[in-house]
């Protein structure tokens, strides 16, 4: 790359350059108009000389007498340093004030003698051989009579104006060596000056460039650069009010981003990240700093959603399903997939809504089970209710024993319905966040509400020769709806008896573990299959459907105790292993103590 030279010297040289050019004609004019100054003084005095010697000479002409004009001319010339000399009209030299006539050449051919021979004022500079200087030589016609009776030819050596003019000449030189030295410092000055401002306003720019937008440039005295700054302070003012709005509406754009419960990600046409919000960073498990730029296959590693983004883009239309995610278990999220247009609504490239619906499809699945299960569980009852009536109807009904019997199953199944139908509504109310805001919670003993369960199962537990064995610390207390944890207890109890064979132990432990309130029912039973434990609290699950039923029980009464701790703020588990019972436990906060 070529070297850029500073603006300083490109300005200081010109105007160095022209002054110095400027002096120099100056002063070439100067020595011109000076030496030929000189010149025609000088021409003009020989010319004055030889008219004040001419009448002299004249009058030695005729008669001629060579000797006398010889003489004339060597005391004509004295002491100056004029040269004298007399030329007959056929150019042989009679008289001359530096050489002997008869050692001269014949003049004739001489520039200024044949002007003189003309009737006109000869004059020529030449370089003369006799003497080996340069000479103005001035030739005036001498006449006799009217008659050409010679020529009185003047000289002067110009070693003398050449001396004059030398020292001109360095007199000029030193005059023009110390304007160039002004000129110089002016020039500098000048360019200085010039060049500040410029430099102020190439800081101010570089500053600007930096993001330093309310620096303000100085205004200059010169009217272009003041009027240069003030428009660039205009400019970086605006560039800052529009950077201010700009990050105002980011702001406001990530805020939203950030708020949002559904991820988003955008992405350019190679569906490269563009921007994530953390949502979807933390969908897929990837920190978003190093999520930009990279590939959305690399933060979305699902063939499905790889197929929605290219439907989207290729179609330009907006496209939606569900997938499945794994990671960290199965997830289930919607994909909303549109293209991402710019303000010349042309396409830039795509974007993706993901809504986690794991929970939600996981309802909805529980909502149809529930249905179905709803349907199933009254619609049992309900066959055999009506299918006993018709028998009924069609039979004897004087035969009582009969008709009492019938009578007794379908009081059964009545009982039944009657049963799911309130535990229907005991969960439904459980489960209403209103209901249990106004759940009354009162002090109260474990050990009484435990015993006060204990009691309500009593006759399950005789008619199977259980034992039951409780065991309490005496001071444990909290704020708790007795009559929903005697509730849940009842449940629990009911169960773990139903379950347990005859003559066995069934153990109830109340303590303090770990910070909360820990409530045990452990049973001696048949154990549950390790692949039943997760859906164990849902409504109407069971492990064995049949003896479920001919057991009485609703579906219900674990689902029941799960929301009950739920409502106290605290949970219910289980372990169980096939062939040597289960425990259930419900877990209270310590909190409640208060």
């Amino acid at each position: 790359m070529k070297k850029k030279k500073h603006l300083m010297y490109k300005l200081f040289p010109s105007y160095l350059l022209i002054t110095l050019a400027s002096l120099l004609a100056v002063s070439w004019y100067a020595l011109s108009f000076t030496r030929q100054f000189f010149l025609e003084r000088t021409q003009a005095d020989l010319e004055v000389s030889g008219m004040l010697l001419r009448a002299q000479v004249v009058r030695l002409l005729f008669p001629l007498d060579e000797r006398a004009v010889d003489s004339l001319c060597k005391d004509a010339a004295g002491r100056t340093d004029t040269r004298v000399t007399v030329v007959l009209p056929d150019g042989r030299v009679v008289g001359d004030s530096e050489e002997a006539p008869a050692n001269m050449d014949n003049h004739r051919d001489r520039d200024e003698i044949r002007d003189a021979y003309q009737g006109k004022i000869g004059m020529s500079i030449r370089y003369s051989d006799t003497i080996s200087q340069t000479m103005m030589y001035v030739a005036l016609p001498l006449y006799t009579n009217q008659q050409l009776a010679g020529v009185l030819r003047m000289s002067l050596a110009l070693t003398a104006i050449d001396d004059r003019i030398g020292t001109i000449r360095w007199r000029i030189a030193a005059g023009v060596l110390l304007v160039a030295l002004l000129a110089s410092g002016v020039s500098w000055l000048v360019s200085r000056r010039i060049i500040q401002p410029l430099e102020k306003m190439r800081d101010g720019a570089r500053r600007f460039a930096d993001g330093d937008l309310f620096h303000r440039l100085p205004l200059s005295d010169i009217r272009e650069f003041s009027g240069l700054a003030e428009t660039m302070n205009h400019m970086a003012q605006q560039l800052q009010q529009r950077i201010d709005e700009t990050n105002s509406q980011r702001s406001k754009t990530q805020a939203v981003l950030s708020s949002m419960r559904e991820g988003v990600i955008a992405t350019d046409l190679e569906q490269r990240v563009i921007n994530i919000n953390p949502t979807a960073a933390n969908m897929f498990g990837t920190p978003m700093a190093s999520a930009y730029g990279r590939s959305v296959l690399e933060i979305v590693r699902n063939h499905e959603f790889q197929e929605l983004m290219d439907r989207s883009l290729s179609t330009g239309e907006s496209v939606a399903s569900d997938i499945v995610y794994h990671q960290n278990g199965e997830q289930i999220f919607n994909i909303h997939c549109t293209p991402l247009l710019d303000a010349a609504q042309k396409c830039m490239g795509g974007l993706a809504v993901i809504s986690d619906v794991t929970q939600l499809r996981r309802l909805e699945n529980m909502r149809r089970d529930f249905a179905a299960s709803v349907s199933h569980e009254i619609k049992t009852p309900l066959t055999a209710i009506k299918g006993f009536v018709e028998t009924l109807y069609s039979i004897d009904l004087d035969d009582r024993e009969e008709n009492r019997r019938f009578l007794k199953i379908i009081e059964k199944h009545l009982n039944r319905l009657a049963a799911i139908i309130d535990d229907l509504m005991q969960l439904s109310r459980i489960e209403d966040d209103r209901e249990v805001q106004q759940i009354g919670k009162e002090i109260c003993r474990l050990q009484d509400v435990l015993a006060t369960a204990v009691g309500l199962c009593r006759q399950v537990v005789d008619e199977k020769g259980l034992a039951v064995r409780l065991t309490c610390e005496p001071d444990l207390s909290g704020r708790f709806d007795a009559t929903l944890l005697e509730q849940a207890a009842v449940n629990l109890l009911d169960n773990a008896a139903k379950y347990s064979p005859e003559k066995s132990t069934i153990l109830i432990e109340a303590m303090t573990v770990n910070g909360e309130i820990q409530i045990r029912f452990k049973d001696q039973g048949v154990g549950i299959a390790k692949k039943h434990l997760p859906r164990l609290f849902e409504r109407f699950y069971r492990v064995d459907k049949a003896r479920s039923r001919k057991l009485g029980g609703t579906g219900l009464g674990l689902a029941i105790v799960k929301h009950i701790a739920q409502a106290h703020g605290g949970r219910v588990t289980v372990e169980s292993e096939l062939g040597k019972g289960s425990t259930f436990t419900v877990h209270l906060p310590v909190k409640q103590l208060s």
